[in-house]
């Protein structure tokens, strides 16, 4: 079975050698970031995550638009916040750059505060969910007539259209009731971060009723961090180098900063690393060191290529179709990874089906 495997783009500051120990050669800047996606364009990956921060890194769309031309194979992963743009502006800022990508790209539905404003979970993901389901109108080239509680829209088709004529895949994640409720109901790949084989299938089939429910189905993507040595000694051992200059304090401190260190997500992240044992393995070749700094994704697939590509299919075996990996820092890691694991992997852009 084919899966596509995916790497990050670093443009929200989260690049080190050593975890939350600042290096001002990896902030997150257009060279620096431009130098991980042609990289991984380069090494053969399907896709990369832009991920999108507000007091973070640098502006995603401007910086696809930039990238676009440059990659030559590779998907774009690009990450939008919903609300933070007025919809009908941002379905001609991704159709044009679908056009600019020759019909490679894809799309991370992030459900975030507009900045300076504050909503809680139910009201927050109800907006999403509408600038969802507009969003998705305009890039198929339909009129939208939407009576909601977000927005009211009566507007012609979008003359601007995306290469296939269609919507690109909705990429989207989140643990919460309602997150997973509008995931279920208007995405069409469903995220989850590392854990456990085990949760990670039983998370699967859960939203595989919530999809059910609306009849509608889903595909499954894993977001994770990796080291892979062609030791296994060797990989824990560039594990703990990695953690090697990290205070708890400080560490504590960057987590605080990110805007969803309170989320359900964060917070299941958090539960997973207590329960792991003294060397911060929770399971075999699940590491969850790396979640002692910053938000999202808190664990990292670690071991010899034989292992690492062992846990892949494992998660794989329950479910999950796409994987979207990172490593510190992200340039050497996407090169040991392509060169230990990736040719090792039937790999290729999921297919584009329809989940309604």
């Amino acid at each position: 079975m084919t899966v596509e495997i995916a790497w990050f783009g670093a443009l929200c500051d989260d690049d080190y050698e050593f975890l939350g120990v600042p290096d001002p050669a990896l902030r997150s800047s257009y060279d620096h970031c431009r130098n991980i996606v042609l990289a991984a364009d380069r090494l053969g990956y399907d896709n990369i995550l832009l991920p999108s921060g507000y007091t973070l890194g640098i502006d995603t769309i401007a910086f696809a638009g930039a990238v676009a031309p440059q990659t030559r194979r590779m998907q774009l992963l690009t990450a939008v916040r919903m609300g933070e743009m007025w919809v009908p502006q941002l379905a001609r800022q991704l159709a044009t750059l679908d056009q600019m990508l020759d019909g490679r790209l894809t799309i991370n539905i992030i459900s975030s505060d507009i900045p300076g404003e504050v909503l809680g979970s139910g009201p927050r993901y109800q907006r999403t969910l509408e600038w969802m389901q507009v969003l998705r109108t305009l890039l198929n080239g339909e009129p939208v007539r939407h009576r909601g509680e977000f927005l009211n829209l009566d507007l012609e088709p979008l003359r601007a259209r995306t290469v296939s004529r269609e919507c690109p895949p909705f990429y989207f994640g989140g643990f919460s009731e309602a997150a997973q409720e509008t995931a279920a109901a208007a995405a069409d790949v469903f995220l989850t971060w590392p854990d456990t084989v085990d949760a990670v299938g039983q998370t699967i089939r859960e939203m595989d009723d919530r999809a059910a429910a609306h009849g509608r189905r889903l595909q499954y993507g894993l977001r994770s961090h990796v080291i892979v040595r062609e030791s296994e000694d060797d990989a824990r051992d560039a594990a703990a180098r990695l953690v090697s200059k990290l205070d708890d304090e400080i560490g504590r401190e960057i987590r605080q900063r990110w805007l969803d260190s309170a989320s359900v997500g964060v917070q299941r992240q958090a539960a997973l690393r207590d329960a792991s044992g003294a060397d911060g393995f929770v399971e075999e070749n699940l590491w969850t060191g790396v979640g002692r700094v910053g938000s999202g994704a808190g664990a990292a697939i670690v071991g010899d290529p034989d292992h690492v590509l062992a846990k892949l299919e494992a998660y794989r075996a329950v479910g999950v179709g796409a994987f979207i990996l990172s490593g510190y820092p992200h340039l050497t890691e996407a090169d040991l990874f392509a060169r230990h694991v990736l040719p090792r992997i039937e790999h290729g852009a999921l297919p584009r089906v329809a989940s309604a």
